[in-house]
């Protein structure tokens, strides 16, 4: 019976086929608490529960705002209930690189407002298995209401914000992307 009991509180992470040969997985199965299972996912990287998780390196995430292929990626992973965006590789700056900084901040923003997709960042690849252990043997607790009472600014005034966070874009071209292509999804399209 108690063997049986420990079994049943292992986390469960489950893993798409390409990314079957990572670090990260690797790292998941030195640890004793979650087990693996490799499936093809159709949309995420790895899923623990009802949560979707798109992981990221820096470099992979740069290439990805520039091809846009994260759009698609983020749209998709809003599929399920819940979700996030895993960016790895934070022990060195972000900011180098082909992608102009501001660009980059720009789309942590627009990720977090206007795709409303939360973003964790994480120092390694170390770290990134250690958060998937986590997640994944955490238990569900009752439900807490957090809502908050503070007001934000107007949906248009935030996405003048994020847009402003790119180069060569100040308040007037914002004003005026925004008045012709109406969200952030259309103007990155």
């Amino acid at each position: 019976s108690q063997g049986k009991k420990k079994e049943e509180e292992r986390g469960l992470i489950v893993v798409d086929v390409h990314e079957k040969n990572s670090l990260v997985i690797a790292e998941l199965k030195s640890s004793s608490s979650v087990d693996i299972e490799i499936k093809s996912l159709p949309v995420a990287d790895y899923i623990i529960d009802n949560t979707a998780i798109e992981r990221k390196t820096i470099s992979d995430l740069k290439s990805s705002i520039i091809n846009k292929r994260i759009i698609s990626q983020l749209l998709e992973l809003k599929q399920y209930p819940i979700h996030l965006l895993l960016v790895e590789g934070f022990e060195e700056s972000p900011y180098n690189g082909y992608l102009h900084e501001n660009a980059f901040r720009g789309f942590l923003l627009a990720t977090a407002l206007e795709f409303q997709v939360p973003i964790i960042f994480t120092r390694n690849l170390e770290d990134t298995a250690k958060y998937l252990g986590v997640l994944a043997s955490k238990k569900p607790k009752s439900e807490l209401s957090l809502r908050a009472t503070k007001i934000f600014k107007s949906k248009k005034d935030q996405q003048q914000q994020i847009l402003e966070g790119f180069p060569h874009i100040g308040p007037t071209k914002a004003k005026k992307l925004i008045e012709k292509f109406k969200s952030l999804k259309n103007i990155f399209n």
